[in-house]
C-alpha cells in the first residue's frame, strides 16, 4: 500500500501539503508530473529529469503496448529499465484514446477495440489485459481503464460512460487482485471517476468507486472542452466526496494558474503536455505569463531567458539566441525551451508547498495569478 501523510493544511482552503511513499520512493505533493508518452520525455535526457528534481513520470499504456511492444518491456524488466529511470512511473490507461482516437475506436461492454494509428491493425484493450500490460511495464501506479466522454458532451454520454467505467473498474479489481505485481514490486491500481461536469453523476462513480478502497483516486473526465467554471465546480464537489486520507489526482491538467486553483479544491497530483508541447511551440512559461518566443519581438532582445529561472540554460543563453534556434528550426531550441518549462514547473510546485506549510498559500497564489495574468484572462 501506499503511505500517504498530509503535513500542512490550508486554514482557507482545501490545499495541503504532504509526501506520498511507493516503493521506497517518495514525492512530495502537491506534485506534477512531465508527460512521457512513449517512455521519453520529449527532448531531455530522464537524469536530466531527475536533476530537475522529479521523481514521477507518465507514460501511456496503449502507445507502450503499440511501440515498443510487451514482450520487449518484459525482456528489458519493465520500463524504468528500459529508460534507466530511477523514479516512479505512472501509466495512463489507455482511457484517454477512447476519448481523443473516436474515429478509430468501438466502445463495447467487455472492452475498447482499436485500429491501429501506424498500420490500421485491430487491437482491445479489456479492463484485465489493460492491467497486464501495465504490469509488464512496470508501473509503480497503474490506472484502470475508463470511457473519457467529451466535456461538450451530453448527459445520456457522460452516464453511458460513469456505468461502463463503473463495471470496467469492478472487473478490473477482481481480476488485479487476483494477480501478482511484476519484478518484484508494488504496483497500485487506481480508479477514475467520472460523470462530467454533473454532479450526480459524478456522486454515482465516487460512490461505486470508493467501494473499491484504492490507495488514490483520480479525477478524470475534465479538462476536455468544458468551461473551466464547470470543471472548479466538479472538482470541488469531489473534493467534499474524495477520502481526505488519499491523494486525488487530477487528469490532464493544467496550465499554471490550472494548477494553482485545483491545489486550492484539495487536488493533490497532476499530469499535463502543456509544459513540454508548448515548449516545442516556442511557448515558455514565466512569473508573468507566457511568452512566445518565435515573436520577431525577441530577435534583438539580449536579456537571458530567465534571470530567475534555476534552469541552467535559461540562464545561460538570451531570447534573441532561443528566437533564432526556432526560426532556423535547431533542435536545440526544443530543448531549451523544453528544459526551461519543466523547471518552471517544478518550481512552482514547490513554492505552492511552501506557501501551504506557511500557511500564506491564498495570498501568494493572489499575487502570482495576477501578475501571470496581467490583462489577460484564463
Amino acid at each position: 500500500m501506499a503511505d500517504f501523510h498530509i503535513d500542512a493544511q490550508c486554514k482557507e482552503s482545501s490545499a495541503r501539503s504532504g509526501t506520498l511513499t511507493i516503493n521506497n520512493k517518495t514525492i512530495e505533493t502537491p506534485v506534477f508530473m512531465p508527460v512521457g508518452t512513449y517512455g521519453a520525455v520529449k527532448t531531455l535526457l530522464p537524469n536530466e529529469i531527475s536533476s530537475m528534481g522529479y521523481n514521477l513520470i507518465l507514460a501511456n499504456t496503449y502507445h507502450m503496448f503499440l511501440r515498443p511492444g510487451v514482450d520487449v518491456l518484459k525482456q528489458s524488466k519493465g520500463l524504468h529499465n528500459f529508460m534507466d529511470w530511477n523514479g516512479l512511473i505512472l501509466t495512463d490507461s489507455g482511457g484517454f484514446q477512447i476519448y481523443s482516437l473516436k474515429g478509430l475506436r468501438k466502445i463495447e461492454d467487455n472492452g475498447a477495440t482499436f485500429q491501429s494509428h501506424l498500420n490500421g491493425d485491430q487491437h482491445k484493450l479489456t479492463p484485465e489485459n489493460v492491467i497486464d500490460i501495465q504490469r509488464a511495464i512496470g508501473s509503480d501506479i497503474m490506472m484502470m481503464l475508463d470511457v473519457c466522454p467529451s466535456g461538450a458532451g451530453q448527459i445520456n454520454e457522460w452516464s453511458d460512460a460513469v456505468n461502463l467505467t463503473t463495471e470496467w473498474a469492478n472487473i478490473a479489481h477482481k481480476y488485479y487482485s487476483s494477480t501478482e505485481g511484476y519484478y518484484n514490486k508494488e504496483q497500485l491500481l487506481v480508479p477514475i471517476v467520472q460523470g462530467g461536469t454533473d454532479l450526480t453523476l459524478r456522486e454515482k462513480s465516487a460512490t461505486e468507486l470508493l467501494k473499491l478502497e484504492s490507495s488514490i483516486y483520480a479525477i478524470g473526465g475534465l479538462a476536455v472542452g468544458e468551461p473551466k467554471e464547470k470543471m472548479h465546480e466538479a472538482v470541488s464537489f469531489m473534493d467534499t466526496m474524495l477520502p481526505k486520507n488519499k491523494p486525488r489526482y487530477l487528469m490532464g491538467v493544467g496550465t499554471p494558474v490550472d494548477l494553482i486553483n485545483n491545489v486550492k479544491l484539495g487536488v493533490d497530483m497532476f499530469d499535463c503536455v502543456m509544459p513540454t508541447r508548448n515548449a516545442r511551440n516556442g511557448q515558455l512559461f514565466t512569473d508573468k505569463g507566457p511568452v512566445n518566443i518565435k515573436n520577431s519581438a525577441y530577435m534583438n532582445d539580449h536579456s537571458l531567458i530567465d534571470e530567475k529561472s534555476s534552469s541552467k540554460l535559461s540562464t545561460t543563453f538570451t531570447k534573441s539566441y532561443l528566437h533564432h534556434l526556432f526560426k532556423t528550426k535547431e533542435i536545440l531550441g526544443l530543448r531549451i525551451a523544453t528544459e526551461h518549462n519543466l523547471n518552471f514547473y517544478f518550481q512552482l510546485m514547490k513554492k505552492i508547498r511552501t506557501e501551504i506549510k506557511t500557511n500564506n498559500f491564498i495570498n501568494w497564489s493572489k499575487d502570482f495569478i495576477n501578475m501571470y495574468n496581467g490583462d489577460r484572462n484564463e
